[in-house]
């Protein structure tokens, strides 16, 4: 059985330890990893689609938004969310937990109290008992300025009715409308901004979505997304989309700091590496995902022994090879994972498998792996933020041809793609084998990703893309008032 590892270091020296708590200092919400992301089990292979039918917020409506905010050269730029100053925003989440739409929406929170806006959180669906995640969200919220609200108050309704601006985040937000608002629906429907992330079927319900139609606009991380959206709410549901805006996201100024810094890069390197016991000069090809099967975990851990026996057959020197599985949930082993593991013992790779429990420093893994696998199956991730920060670190990325990866990932440039599915295993496995022997391809490619990253995946550039949204949605609010 593969020996799994926490996530803690081992005790380091005073100056690494120096080095790594003002490394983890600066991380802050939009450095979290996206690990809870529910996985969809569906398998198919996606197509890129006609992105025109969409509103993508290109690099030339960026800049006229910040000519009109007088931006110059020489000049200090302002903060492109400055218009949104003393505006009331509320925030409408289905939950608070470590995954990806909660994380996304409270590093929007603290974007738009840094500029000065009133906001307020409140989280539709919270189990009923007491709960650690949750305590420690709020407070953290509550410390940077956002009030908390309770989803089903008389206070949650007055906000929705004065606010400027409502934002609900997720298909599943879309119940609080008729549970909470019920009459008062109309009247809030113009100002809000729908954000949506998933990727999966059975958010196409009416119960959910069924005033999708109606509201000011939506916003979705990837041009996949929202064409799968507008194809299935037409062809299940019979509603159609309201103006669609298609938003990449971006890296966080913390995260950029820590990837553009090489001594916190060796730093971490060498106490993460220390702590699973392989050497600075082997490879590391890393999945970083909730362990579930529409991560693709399986058909990873398969196409690594498959690679590494096609080494073993052509009898190539390479240095030793290494698979990380970060993710993983060490209390509640599911019966995918314990597949997962039986798997490994049975191909005997105990010592070249390192399953890492669930993670928030997930930079200083990034900071110690070779290469990313982004192998999220079925229609993909709708975008993978986990993808870009890889890239901020220069690594390449082997990821499915399928979802936001095909908008980030240029194939052959920044990485290699190949197709979901048990169809994709073996390309996946000479994948790796490739940058495994081509040292220096490797390593282009990764500077590659990196160029990428600082042309249109960094903070800034998502500032800029959300900017214009907000801007056209409260527009549209205000001539329907």
């Amino acid at each position: 059985m593969a020996k799994p590892h926490g996530a803690g270091f081992v005790a380091p020296s005073s100056f690494h330890k120096k080095w790594i708590l003002v490394i983890l200092a600066l991380f802050s919400v939009s450095t979290l990893i996206v690990l809870l992301f529910r996985a969809t089990t569906e398998s198919s292979c996606s197509d890129r689609s006609n992105y025109d039918r969409y509103r993508y917020v290109s690099k030339e409506e960026e800049r006229a938004g910040a000519a009109k905010n007088g931006g110059s050269s020489g000049a200090r730029v302002p903060n492109p969310l400055d218009f949104m100053k003393s505006k009331l925003v509320l925030l409408v989440s289905h939950e608070l937990s470590l995954s990806g739409g909660p994380l996304l929406l409270m590093e929007l929170a603290f974007l738009l109290r840094g500029v000065g806006a009133e906001v307020v959180w409140i989280t539709y669906q919270k189990p009923t008992d007491s709960d650690e995640v949750i305590y420690s969200l709020e407070n953290k919220m509550l410390d940077r300025g956002v009030q908390v609200f309770s989803a089903k108050g008389q206070k949650a309704i007055d906000t929705a009715l004065k606010a400027n601006l409502v934002v609900l985040n997720t298909a599943v937000a879309g119940k609080w409308l008729d549970t909470v608002l019920k009459d008062n629906v109309p009247l809030v429907l113009p100002k809000v901004l729908w954000w949506i992330h998933e990727m999966r079927g059975h958010y196409f319900k009416l119960e959910f979505v069924k005033h999708l139609p109606s509201v000011a606009g939506a916003m979705i991380d990837s041009h996949t997304t929202a064409d799968y959206w507008k194809n299935r709410t037409k062809e299940r549901l019979g509603i159609k989309m309201p103006e669609t805006f298609v938003v990449h996201l971006g890296n966080s100024k913390e995260l950029m700091d820590v990837a553009e810094s090489s001594v916190a890069k060796r730093v971490l390197r060498e106490h993460v590496r220390e702590s699973l016991g392989v050497r600075n000069d082997d490879l590391l090809f890393a999945i970083i995902n909730s362990v579930s099967r529409g991560k693709g975990q399986d058909l990873f851990l398969r196409a690594f022994h498959e690679a590494l026996q096609l080494i073993k057959e052509r009898k190539q020197q390479v240095p030793p090879m290494h698979a990380i599985i970060v993710g993983s949930d060490m209390r509640a082993q599911t019966k995918f994972e314990t597949e997962l593991r039986s798997f490994v013992a049975e191909k005997q790779i105990q010592d070249r498998v390192h399953f890492i429990n669930k993670t928030l420093t997930v930079a200083s893994y990034l900071a110690s792996i070779d290469v990313l696998v982004q192998n999220s199956q079925a229609r993909g991730e709708c975008f993978g933020r986990i993808t870009i920060e890889a890239m901020a670190f220069q690594l390449p990325i082997l990821g499915t041809a399928a979802g936001g990866t095909m908008e980030i990932v240029v194939n052959e440039t920044t990485g290699l793609l190949h197709c979901v599915g048990k169809e994709g295993v073996t390309p996946l496995a000479k994948n790796i084998v490739k940058l495994v022997t081509h040292v220096e391809r490797r390593l282009t490619m990764g500077k590659k990703g990196y160029e990428r990253v600082k042309e249109r995946f960094l903070e800034h550039h998502m500032l800029e893309r959300i900017a214009f949204v907000l801007k056209e949605v409260l527009k549209k609010a205000k001539n329907q008032t």
